[in-house]
């Protein structure tokens, strides 16, 4: 009999944590937002020490600025960063659709029929968030056909600079993401690992002219020390 493993509660700074980051990676929270640790804590109605520390938590990954004596900042989008976290997301991801064109079953590629339709229909809904978590739940069940789940692990915790971009480009780019997914998926179903690589390593390098796109139309957004 196995032993049932109990995963560790969420501290109230975990949930600061958590909602904190998803503001800021879904833009609710866009850059140059100031953030006061009083004010987040009487909204929360929780004390201001677990703001603090979720506050210290999102500065090193480079989402605050925490300056003393001066207002905290969201973080302007660092291109370094993205393009860091774009070129470990492509090595581990040329890895499982090679993989996963080489040892998928029907059944696994049902799966991955089904996830594309749920996408388009996300797509003529024009819900952009929807889309966003369909996406990565595709790439996700790839790594995990490819018997490397781990990998997804990996990537979730590098992408989040990627992923202040990606949703911010839904807006002209799902259309586009979608064609690119089918075409993922197709190479993967004809166990064409090359055609499969070639389609991945497209369909992650368009955050290049995302960025530039954005950029014209949000300057404020970004490190002008990285354009």
């Amino acid at each position: 009999m196995v032993a049932n493993i109990e995963q560790p509660r969420q501290t109230v700074t975990d949930l600061i944590y958590d909602r904190l980051y998803r503001q800021v990676i879904e833009n609710e929270l866009p850059p140059g937002t100031k953030l006061s640790e009083a004010e987040v804590a009487r909204t929360l109605g929780v004390s201001r020490q677990p703001v603090r520390d979720a506050f210290y938590r999102l500065s090193q990954q480079g989402f605050l600025l925490v300056r003393p004596q001066r207002a905290t900042l969201v973080a302007p989008i660092s291109v370094e960063a993205v393009m860091q976290a774009l070129f470990i997301r492509t090595a581990l991801e040329v890895a499982t659709v090679m993989a996963a064109a080489e040892q998928g079953t029907d059944e696994d590629f049902d799966r991955l029929d089904a996830l594309l339709e749920e996408q388009g229909r996300a797509v003529q809904a024009d819900d952009r968030m929807g889309f966003h978590r369909l996406d990565d739940e595709l790439h996700r069940q790839i790594c995990a056909l490819a018997g490397h789940e781990y990998a997804w692990t990996l990537i979730r915790e590098h992408k989040a600079h990627m992923d202040r971009i990606r949703l911010l480009s839904l807006s002209f780019t799902a259309h586009d993401a979608l064609a690119e997914h089918r075409a993922i998926v197709g190479a993967i179903k004809a166990r064409d690992a090359d055609a499969a690589v070639a389609a991945i390593r497209h369909h992650l390098s368009r955050i290049a002219g995302s960025i530039t796109r954005i950029h014209q139309t949000n300057p404020g957004f970004f490190d002008q020390e990285q354009i």
